[in-house]
């Protein structure tokens, strides 16, 4: 339905003639006259009775003026809206991490959010996801992966992967451990879901180490307890938790670490809302891993 012709009726409605309305309209009164007759002859109602040339509203036209004004006021509402998106304005803001980053990082930092910030939603996705259908998906990712280079990355800070040992552990009081003297223990790992576990792969693949034994959890928070009922070393990315030590590995003299990234999609309508997003997420990682 054409809101133009909405908008002639209810002016007529609130001026009570068809020539009061057509000068606040600026048009002519026939041309204004064909315009409700057209409405009428679209809806399939008679909207006015007209006697001696003047309009008497019917009950049905009584009826349909109420429903004609929510209407136009709904369109208003639409357009305000569309031009505030079109200028930058976010009212929520979707997020969406891996669950160690989601945990660890995202989670902490919506904890920051004021009240003039966008209401924020926070998704778990893989790992492995299709990152532009996630880019098309959510406002912004944050992950341990590299963005296509259609898309608007930030990098954000480069978490360490640590060793975690008990505290009984004849390495609790050091600060780090050579990967050459990972491969003595039992590792306790994550699946290849966890970014901390490829990186892990990968250095050791590289030097021809492997590790004495391997035992591998579907989450991390279960490698922590595992480590501290004395089980082995655990080696994830996550926050300290039950007690644990944690000792950054050397590789080549080198602490091992991955690169955490923010990242939106090109020609999104809040690019600036949303890189002033990724600066603050930015700083709020670098007081996390100085």
């Amino acid at each position: 339905m054409d809101t133009r012709l909405l908008r002639y009726f209810v002016t007529v409605v609130e001026s009570g003639t068809v020539s009061a309305a057509a000068e606040r309209l600026h048009m002519t009164q026939p041309s204004l006259s064909r315009q409700v007759r057209q409405l009428e002859r679209e809806l399939d109602l008679t909207l006015f009775l007209r006697q001696k040339g003047r309009l008497r509203l019917t009950t049905e036209g009584r009826e349909f003026f109420d429903t004609a004004q929510t209407l136009l006021g709904h369109h208003r509402e639409a357009a305000e809206y569309a031009s505030l998106l079109a200028h930058g304005h976010m009212t929520r803001v979707s997020m969406a991490a891996p669950s160690t980053t989601l945990t660890d990082i995202v989670a902490p930092f919506v904890a920051t959010f004021q009240a003039s910030d966008p209401v924020p939603s926070v998704s778990e996705i893989s790992l492995d996801s299709e990152i532009q259908l996630a880019l098309g998906s959510f406002d912004m990712i944050i992950a341990p992966v590299r963005l296509p280079r259609s898309a608007h990355a930030a990098h954000l800070a480069d978490p360490p992967v640590h060793a975690y040992v008990p505290s009984g552990h004849r390495w609790a009081t050091r600060q780090h451990v050579e990967l050459e003297e990972l491969i003595g223990e039992t590792l306790i790992v994550p699946t290849m879901h966890f970014k901390a576990r490829r990186a892990i792969e990968a250095v050791l693949d590289q030097a021809e180490l492997r590790p004495t034994a391997l035992l591998e959890t579907q989450h991390s928070q279960v490698a922590q307890a595992l480590t501290a009922a004395g089980r082995g070393v655990a080696i994830l990315t996550d926050d300290t938790r039950y007690g644990l030590h944690p000792l950054m590995i050397h590789v080549n003299g080198e602490p091992l670490k991955i690169r955490l990234y923010a990242g939106w999609r090109a020609g999104h309508h809040a690019h600036r809302t949303l890189q002033d997003l990724s600066h603050r997420l930015r700083d709020f990682c670098l007081a996390l891993y100085p």
